[in-house]
């Protein structure tokens, strides 16, 4: 008989605003245990929230052996922790900070009426069994969600930003509220060539679907039959990536205990599909390779989809691949529901406000539009390129071309 164990600490507190004021101070210090007994191909299982001795714990995760959860795979071992944390704030620098943001911004742009909320966050995730694995990661970071709304509008809010920052910086998170807010009165017009700019995860939830390897074996997936083919565009490379420089909140290692050389693993290189992602079981169950993409499941057996999605960048900014593509101008939602992708791959999305940018400065608001586009456009023809990360937006952005249609 085998032991393993899950271990998830988190402390997050936050302060909330609404209407311009704050309104509430609120701590969570959240503890999540998984004690995991495995014995003759089966995992019996205890979940606990809060503290319990491991004692107690493996002893209520042997007695669930009983309902026979399926686990006939070898325990990895290994040993190494990892800290990216940096300066959280405590509790009372959080309110002193958004006190002063809030002044900033009622201040400077008196127009509007501010909602939201400023956090900070540390997280400790660990795993531990008794084949000799001891893997830890702790990070955290810090962060502020603005929604806004023109007090002479009727909608419910006007746009919205955020920053996440693991070293809190006012003049970072300035300059991106005098981004979006300083030319929200400005009308402009459509630029010729619809080319959207967002952020990369916006974009990626269905080619992610579409890489799961029980997805691609059972031809449910857009790809399936294509894995070794070269589909998209020489400027798509989708790897998962949580090594030193990418990760944001991840562990090293996924729930079956395998860690990738160099901490990532490529399955599209320059537009051509390698592979699928698969845990222990689905590679066994499918008989494909095993990558490496389980994710903790604290109540149950591991489940397969832990797989980063991460973009290769061209090193670029926004402005320098507009500029590299002979394009002035992107346009970059704002806010946008009520569509996304569909079974077949095609994508529209109604968007309700967008910004014209040239890539670095946001240059005044657009009308109302509907975006369209399919994955295999998205990520083939139409691909103008992946950012590198930038200050003015906190992120990488993916530039693509789109159809401009009505709302």
């Amino acid at each position: 008989m085998q032991k393993e164990k899950y271990f998830c600490q988190t402390t997050y507190s936050t302060v909330k605003i609404e209407e311009s004021k704050i309104v509430s101070f609120n701590k969570v210090d959240h503890t999540s245990t998984s004690f995991r007994v495995y014995k003759d191909g089966f995992v019996g299982v205890h979940y606990q929230q809060g503290k319990i001795s491991d004692k107690e714990g493996y002893a209520l995760a042997e007695k669930n052996l009983e309902l026979q959860r399926p686990y006939p795979f070898k325990l990895e071992g290994g040993k190494r922790s990892r800290d990216k944390k940096r300066k959280i704030l405590s509790d009372a620098e959080l309110m002193s900070k958004t006190k002063s943001i809030l002044a900033y911004l009622t201040k400077t742009y008196p127009d509007f009426i501010y909602s939201g909320t400023v956090y900070a966050q540390n997280e400790t995730d660990a795993q531990k069994n008794s084949a000799g694995m001891d893997y830890s990661t702790t990070d955290g970071h810090n962060g502020i969600e603005i929604s806004f709304k023109h007090k002479k509008s009727k909608d419910i809010n006007n746009g919205y930003f955020s920053v996440n920052l693991r070293n809190w910086s006012t003049k970072t998170i300035k300059e991106i509220a005098d981004n979006y807010l300083a030319n929200y009165s400005t009308k402009v017009k459509f630029p010729k060539d619809c080319i959207i700019m967002m952020p990369t995860w916006e974009l990626t939830g269905m080619l992610k679907q579409s890489l799961n390897a029980e997805n691609l074996a059972l031809g449910t997936s857009l790809l399936s039959g294509k894995v070794g083919e070269k589909v998209f565009s020489d400027k798509l490379t989708v790897s998962h990536n949580v090594s030193d420089s990418k990760m944001w909140m991840n562990t090293f290692w996924d729930a079956d205990g395998i860690v990738h050389k160099g901490d990532k693993l490529t399955f599209i290189s320059k537009g051509k599909i390698l592979r699928g992602y698969a845990d222990k079981r689905i590679a066994d169950k499918y008989n494909v390779e095993c990558t490496g993409s389980a994710w903790q499941d604290f109540q149950d057996i591991p489940k397969n989809g832990w797989m980063s999605c991460t973009l290769k960048e061209t090193g670029k900014t926004p402005k320098e691949i507009l500029e590299e593509a002979g394009k002035q101008y992107a346009i970059l939602p704002l806010l946008y529901s009520g569509g996304g992708f569909k079974e077949d791959g095609t994508y529209a999305m109604p968007v309700q406000a967008s910004y014209l940018t040239d890539g670095e400065k946001i240059l005044g608001l657009l009308p109302p539009f509907t975006m369209r586009s399919n994955m295999f456009d998205m990520f083939g023809k139409d691909l103008i390129g992946v950012s590198k990360y930038t200050k003015i937006w906190n992120k990488n952005m993916i530039l693509v071309k789109m159809e401009r249609g009505k709302l």
